[in-house]
């Protein structure tokens, strides 16, 4: 082709190209000018190139479609489920026992396994621990020992620690008044813990009980790693009417600082359980110490009068 033809022909395409308008983008309308929280909308195209913006129209909600029998039961399940879980509640409410806590598959949950592990070792320390100096001074009694040389025998030898040793029986027998009417013992027990949380209400409150019924008392001390059955030979040894004798119990899972108070009249060697009395649980989830106190006054007036303890007086009361 002729170089003149190619050069006519692209002129020509040229100028048609530039003839022809350019199109136009169609507009947008982003902001509109009504209220806001619109429904959706939705896009509609217009033959002038515009795009409208216009509300989709709201669907009809399906009816519900009636439930079928597994709906049903897996309902009912629930709800008794809920109405099993609120009783179990009310109960665990009623006692600070571990009760209905669940498990987690095979093993029980974490926070129950941890503060089981926190109360078992707080049961430990109770058993293992020594009421501190300052509380007995404070109480302003002496200390004697049983015939226990450390927590290990006390343990394994029960027997041990119902017996003085021979330098207690001599201090005791210096040093506190003979046949007091009422002789009041301190022990820690299974429970130092026990010891030096309730002690000092408990025997102020019972001190103050026992002045306001005019009853005399005799020189309190206390007993280290001493067992119940130990007010037996106080009794042989200084002769009283009454012997209170206040003592850590046995550590549990709900309360390693319980306290209880032993009461026995005119106790000796062979005595049987069942002439003893005993008020327990004194802790502050329990019975308050300073009420403790009080209490065990209106007991000992009791044994004086009707002159037995345990079975042998509610016999005579009633």
């Amino acid at each position: 082709m002729k170089e003149e033809l190619v050069a006519s022909i692209t002129k020509l395409v040229v100028e048609k190209l530039s003839q022809e308008q350019q199109p136009q983008e169609p507009e947008v309308n982003l902001w509109s000018k009504g209220p806001k929280d619109l429904p959706p909308v939705e896009l509609k195209e217009q033959s002038a190139g515009q795009i409208e913006w216009k509300p989709l129209q709201p669907k009809q909600h399906r009816q519900a479609a009636p439930l079928s029998s597994a709906s049903k039961q897996k309902s009912a399940d629930t709800a008794e489920a809920e109405k099993k879980e609120k009783q179990l509640e009310e109960l665990r409410k009623k006692t600070p026992s571990r009760i209905a806590v669940g498990r987690a598959g095979n093993r029980p949950k974490t926070n129950t396994w941890l503060q089981f592990r926190f109360d078992h070792a707080a049961a430990v320390d109770a058993v293992y621990g020594e009421v501190a100096p300052e509380v007995l001074k404070n109480l302003g009694v002496f200390t004697v020992q049983t015939r226990v040389k450390d927590k290990e025998e006390y343990i394994r030898r029960p027997d041990y620690g119902r017996q003085l040793s021979d330098e207690a029986r001599k201090m005791i027998k210096e040093r506190c008044q003979s046949s007091p009417t009422v002789q009041i013992v301190i022990s820690n027990g299974l429970s130092a813990k026990a010891v030096e949380t309730n002690i000092e209400d408990v025997y102020l409150s019972l001190q103050q009980s026992l002045n306001n019924l005019n009853i005399s008392m005799g020189t309190t001390f206390y007993v280290d790693k001493g067992r119940v059955a130990l007010m037996d030979e106080i009794g042989e040894i200084l002769t009283p009417d009454v012997v209170v004798m206040l003592i850590g119990e046995r550590p549990g899972l709900v309360s390693a600082e319980s306290l209880s108070a032993y009461m026995c009249y005119k106790p000796r060697k062979g005595v049987i359980e069942a002439d003893r009395m005993v008020v327990s649980n004194i802790h502050k989830g329990g019975i308050p110490p300073v009420e403790a106190g009080a209490y065990l006054g209106t007991v000992v007036q009791k044994i004086l009068k009707h002159q037995a303890s345990g079975v042998s007086l509610v016999k005579k009361e009633s």
